[in-house]
């Protein structure tokens, strides 16, 4: 299920297209501001207005390519050839125009997924397991592992980080998202039917009050 984070001020067509692209298996994120776009957690494609109340829709193009390979496409009123170069030029890997049709978004987000997934970070091993954050797969001495989306999120960012203590609110933002209201202790429950799911494999442990680390299974 590709992450994909929404950057769109205008509320009513966020949620239309929040809606229409969870239909298409999409996991989305909504920001309507350049600043909750930047501290949106990590992602596989980006849809992005340029039109935003707080930045420069270009900017926010420019510093999210410049932290990582995610896909970035903007959706964008801005018609002229010289808007397209210069959003192309910024950083972006598509430009769509507004109004535009559902079945052309969603073809032109596999195609740029095609194009980016390539350039994602390797395959992570530790102990028994292997994560590809590519494939959003899991494999336990080879054999593979079904996780929910968000107990994929959560073990890929630990092992980003292994022996590494991974703070609580540092953990709820990048895997729930910044506009997250439940309780924190959605992260508890999902760390322990992760430990039953990794076996021996590996330790998810605790920091009290601090927050997770993961190490490397035996004894």
């Amino acid at each position: 299920m590709p992450r994909t984070l929404l950057v769109e001020d205008d509320r009513r067509f966020a949620a239309a297209l929040v809606k229409a692209l969870a239909r298409c298996g999409y996991e989305v994120e909504h920001a309507a501001s350049a600043a909750s776009a930047l501290a949106a957690p990590p992602c596989d494609i980006v849809l992005l207005d340029l039109g935003l109340p707080d930045g420069d829709g270009l900017d926010v193009c420019r510093r999210l390519r410049e932290r990582g390979d995610a896909g970035i496409i903007v959706l964008t009123a801005r018609s002229t050839e010289r808007d397209r170069v210069t959003g192309l030029r910024a950083g972006a890997d598509d430009y769509l125009v507004k109004p535009f049709g559902m079945a052309e978004l969603q073809a032109r987000m596999e195609a740029v997924l095609r194009r980016v997934r390539p350039r994602r970070d390797g395959v992570r091993v530790l102990g028994g397991l292997t994560v590809d954050p590519a494939a959003r797969t899991l494999t336990l001495d080879g054999a593979p592992v079904r996780l929910t989306p968000k107990e994929f999120t959560l073990l890929a960012r630990l092992i980003r980080e292994p022996g590494a203590v991974v703070e609580r609110e540092t953990l709820l933002r990048e895997v729930w998202g910044t506009s997250w209201q439940g309780r924190s202790r959605t992260l508890d429950v999902h760390v322990s039917t992760l430990r039953a799911k990794l076996g021996g494999a590996a330790r998810i442990e605790t920091a009290h009050g601090v927050g997770y680390r993961l190490a490397g299974g035996g004894a």
